[in-house]
């Protein structure tokens, strides 16, 4: 389980999963869950054109992941961002079906791209898949305080002079990066499982935005580890064992949530209590 080309599993998935649950906890924080839904899928589209003409996986899915992230944002300033997120997916889920039309491994590349292949990712994933990683940590580190303002107090951020339209628009394209890091990983259905189930969780866990993110980023991992033990143990897909664990942790904390009396409402959880102190 730890030779050979399971190394390479191991190390992809435990960045990949770092990642996850440190932007997946903006996701969560933010609202913007279905956003992280569509982003994935637009790589999805991506990838199948950079197949189709012998170009390289990770620059579609980069390009596409962006594009799709830069439509969200620019439908959402003219109309209802529910609406604007739906057609920029199912235009990107379009477009990807039309590119695996084309393409001779229709099912195995649809299947690849939408559950990914952590068994068999090979060395050169590695490097990519890092650098993307680095950028997308470096970048919520250095807009932290941005990223919590505009996610818990959006009318204070605007008073501050904060231009909320772009703080959503750089977010939307830290989503894209970490997704085109993921999608050749995990899938693009199954990054978007890592990014809201394990982060979901943690704030019914923690009131500290710091000890929220940890916890994230644990809960993430966990997920995958076993995911990755369960599935070569047993040879069921890995896809089912993530969205499972995912689910498990989401519900966990829920249960604790109503188990210690702190029903999970929306702005009104002890977490986003204690970012609204902190940040007045």
């Amino acid at each position: 389980m730890f030779t050979g080309f399971m190394v390479n599993t191991w190390i992809v998935a435990t960045v990949v999963a770092v990642v996850a649950g440190t932007v997946g906890f903006f996701v969560v924080l933010r609202g913007s869950s279905f956003a992280a839904h569509a982003v994935p899928n637009a790589a999805f589209a991506g990838a199948a054109g950079a197949n189709l003409i012998g170009a390289s996986s990770v620059g579609g899915l980069l390009v596409f992941a962006i594009a799709g992230a830069l439509g969200i944002s620019f439908l959402s300033r003219r109309g209802r961002r529910d609406v604007a997120t739906a057609l920029a997916m199912v235009m990107m889920l379009a477009l990807g079906a039309l590119f695996l039309s084309f393409s001779n491994e229709y099912a195995s590349e649809t299947y690849s791209l939408l559950f990914g292949e952590v068994l068999g990712v090979s060395s050169s994933d590695l490097l990519p898949t890092a650098v993307l990683a680095v950028v997308a940590v470096v970048a919520v580190v250095l807009f932290w305080r941005l990223f919590l303002l505009t996610s818990i107090d959006p009318e204070l951020a605007d008073v501050r002079g904060v231009r909320t339209s772009r703080v959503e628009l750089g977010f939307l394209v830290i989503v894209a990066v970490v997704t085109s890091m993921s999608v050749p990983v995990v899938g693009a259905l199954l990054i978007f499982t890592l990014m809201i189930g394990p982060p979901a969780a943690a704030r019914s866990f923690a009131a500290d935005p710091f000890v929220a993110v940890l916890l994230a980023v644990c809960f993430s991992l966990a997920t995958v580890w076993t995911a990755i033990a369960l599935s070569y143990l047993t040879t069921m897909p890995i896809g089912f064992f993530v969205g499972a664990l995912g689910a498990t942790f989401y519900l966990a904390g829920r249960a604790h949530a109503v188990w210690s009396g702190k029903r999970v409402r929306a702005a009104s959880t002890p977490l986003e209590k204690t970012l609204r102190s902190s940040m007045r």
